[in-house]
């Protein structure tokens, strides 16, 4: 992972939670329904997380809870 994208990596696994919470579902649900481990989401939820994702685990978690891709990449909280 690129050190100068942090920032970005990590607010990507904040939208992930957000709408992961708004689904109504927990880690494990949405790790399960994206063959992955629960423990690699909560990395990448993680506030402090310093992991990538590949885009093929991206697009499974954005498919699976029913959010287009484009809106995990919304960092501007100022709306």
């Amino acid at each position: 992972m690129n050190k100068n994208f942090e920032e970005e990596y990590r607010l990507l696994g904040l939208n992930i939670a957000y709408y992961r919470k708004r689904a109504g579902m927990t880690q494990l649900q949405l790790a399960e329904l994206v063959n992955i481990s629960r423990t690699h989401i909560s990395t990448i939820e993680g506030f402090h997380s310093k992991t990538s994702i590949s885009l093929d685990t991206l697009f499974r978690i954005a498919d699976v809870l029913d959010v287009p891709v484009e809106k995990l990449f919304h960092f501007d909280y100022r709306d």
